[in-house]
């Protein structure tokens, strides 16, 4: 087995809302300005600052998730979408952690940011808030050593520095007590146009009406701010891994269809929650992908074999989503036919009867027969695990289903007839997920398809089930 050289590391924090983001995105920022090549990644399930990494890096970021997909999982993933360093040419590889550091699923931290740190041997900077405190930030940094020793804490990134004095008494506290060096102060910055947020966290980029100026931005605080040079340094002396083979990440190709199909999926502003390995699944199985807007265009394109309808914002949408007739009446006339649509949080809510979104009902597709309230607070949030124990079109029963949710909406009136049992997390309501209606699943639950390579082989199935029942074959 061969080993390589990937530069890495672990930007990490004491809470949500430490800066995290912010000075993930201006290190690839930096490392881009540089000419260098350069891969995002996000611990945890979350789409929205995957989606920024994207953007910041102009290469596609992958969510490292344990509990989705398992410690393997991650680090097939890792290894296969990371770059390496090849002679002089240097590279990078920055992995935002989520929430605090050690937080993860238990007490001791299971699947969180500092165990992925660990699996995967990479250095950790941590960011910290120094808002309203100084020296007190030596002993949080003592505190994250003294909790796992063997972690390779390597700096500090401060953030929310009211000065100089701020800065230098903070700077000089962790230095001394802790032997990690301060690797960058970013003052206070009050410009409410740099990373705007909404329920859910952030504003997603292809939302952001400024994103052009937010790289300038970003890249201003990289140099005047953050000590580059080391905290490349940092990533670099990250020891080499093991490479191993990428099979069996959801993209095996044992399982693509000798039939092909095509398959949409829904494609713009309201619905942009989509793992990247999900849409290559189905490729590598053999799907045509057709990307679909719910805003621009009209009726769905005639020819598809399955739809996918994933998560996002349908609520901020919803008067423009409610206008496009066409496209929604198009909808429930193929779920009528027994197209096999399948829909994840956002697609629920656009498959409904109506949405309600701050004292305003907005008329959906009407295929299935809920209406969807959203709220001011979360409904359901958190890592979620279905049981399948009824019929359905998409996965055996018995089949366990480890996924997410984050939702601020909730069905009103009757739950109708579903598929899964709730054995952790929310769902649709009274301990129920995967409602089912004709060809449609519709479910309050994520899955990445690196941790459930069933869903993208019932995906295929049904596909080419529908494409044998309406006469169409090869």
């Amino acid at each position: 087995m061969s080993t390589s050289a990937i530069p890495r590391v672990v930007v990490a924090g004491l809470s949500g809302d430490a800066g995290k983001t912010l000075a993930a995105l201006a290190i690839v920022t930096a490392a881009r300005d540089r000419g260098m090549p350069v891969r995002g990644f996000k611990k945890g399930p979350d789409y929205i600052d995957a989606a920024w990494l994207s953007w910041a890096s102009q290469a596609s970021a992958r969510n490292l998730d344990t509990f989705l997909t398992g410690p393997e999982g991650v680090g097939r993933s890792f290894r296969r979408h990371a770059v390496r360093r090849t002679g002089q040419a240097r590279a990078l590889n920055v992995i935002e952690g989520n929430r605090g550091l050690f937080d993860g699923t238990d007490a001791v931290g299971t699947h969180s940011t500092a165990a992925l740190a660990r699996l995967l041997g990479a250095p950790v900077v941590l960011v910290i808030n120094l808002r309203k405190m100084t020296a007190t930030a030596a002993a949080l940094v003592r505190g994250c050593q003294a909790m796992d020793p063997a972690l390779n804490v390597a700096g500090v990134i401060l953030n929310q520095v009211a000065g100089r004095r701020h800065e230098a008494v903070a700077r000089e506290a962790i230095e001394q007590a802790c032997r990690v060096p301060v690797l960058g102060a970013i003052p206070r910055l009050d410009d409410p146009g740099l990373l705007p947020g909404r329920h859910l966290g952030l504003v997603p980029p292809g939302e952001h009406d400024a994103r052009a100026g937010v790289s300038g931005l970003l890249g201003r605080i990289a140099r005047e701010y953050l000590d580059v040079d080391r905290i490349l340094a940092c990533a670099e002396g990250a020891p080499a891994l093991d490479d191993v083979s990428a099979a069996n990440d959801g993209l095996d190709t044992s399982a693509r269809t000798l039939r092909p199909v095509s398959i949409g999926f829904v494609s713009d502003s309201a619905f942009s929650f989509y793992y990247p390995e999900n849409l290559e699944a189905l490729e590598a199985r053999g799907a045509t992908l057709v990307p679909i807007s719910s805003l621009g265009g009209g009726a769905l394109p005639a020819g598809l074999n399955a739809l996918y309808i994933g998560g996002g914002f349908p609520e901020t949408h919803a008067e423009a989503l409610a206008a496009n007739r066409p496209f929604l009446d198009s909808i429930r006339g193929a779920a009528a036919r027994g197209l096999p649509i399948y829909a994840e949080c956002g697609g629920l809510m656009l498959l409904a009867n109506s949405v309600q979104w701050r004292g305003r009902r907005h008329a959906m597709a009407g295929v299935l027969p809920v209406d969807v309230d959203v709220l001011e607070s979360p409904q359901g949030h958190g890592y979620a695990v279905l049981r399948v124990d009824r019929p359905n079109p998409f996965f055996a029963v018995g089949e366990e289903l480890r996924g997410h949710e984050f939702h601020y909406s909730r069905l009103a009136g009757p739950l109708p007839g579903t598929a899964c049992a709730v054995v952790r997390g929310t769902g649709c309501g009274d301990g129920r997920d995967g409602i089912v209606a004709n060809g449609v699943w519709a479910s309050y639950v994520h899955v990445h398809a690196g941790g459930a390579p069933a869903w993208a082989d019932g995906m295929m199935r049904a596909a080419c089930a529908y494409r044998i029942s309406a006469g169409d074959t090869p």
